[in-house]
């Protein structure tokens, strides 16, 4: 019987989820280019379109991003009009942020995205959601042993 490298790249989880990621996020560049989106603005967007207003640590924490990590990213989206930050009324600490008119307009054009991914993935739509439930689970195990 063959002894398996347990330290071999193709064995290691971390590897393959490192690639996936990026090479799945590759192909958001070019559907998201014409939202004038990057990727992590796309997500804090979808976070919004999901439930407006929301407080910044709302969606750090839904996004699993530090708050430094997501404070130029939501600068850059106020900046381009799609966002509005304000202090919170009961507490000035909170920081909350909400759709402008054009952040809200532009669900519709975004509604494309995930069908123009399915697209280039050339995969079953099926196979692609028992993907993310997997690796939600996976999120939830990784989560849960910190």
């Amino acid at each position: 019987m063959e002894k398996v490298d347990a330290l071999a790249l193709d064995r290691q989880v971390c590897f393959a989820l490192a690639a996936a990621s990026r090479s799945v996020i590759a192909l958001y560049r070019p559907a998201l280019e014409p939202l004038g989106l990057t990727h992590p603005q796309y997500l804090v967007m979808l976070a919004l379109w999901e439930r407006n207003p929301r407080t910044a640590g709302d969606i750090s924490s839904a996004l699993f991003v530090e708050p430094a990590t997501l404070s130029p990213l939501l600068k850059r989206l106020e900046g381009a009009g799609l966002i509005t930050r304000s202090r919170g009324i009961s507490d000035e600490r909170t920081l909350v942020l909400g759709l402008t008119d054009a952040g809200a307009s532009l669900r519709s054009r975004a509604e494309e995205v995930p069908g123009q991914i399915v697209g280039r993935l050339g995969m079953e739509l099926g196979e692609l959601e028992a993907i993310r439930d997997a690796l939600t689970g996976l999120i939830a195990a990784a989560t849960k042993a910190k």
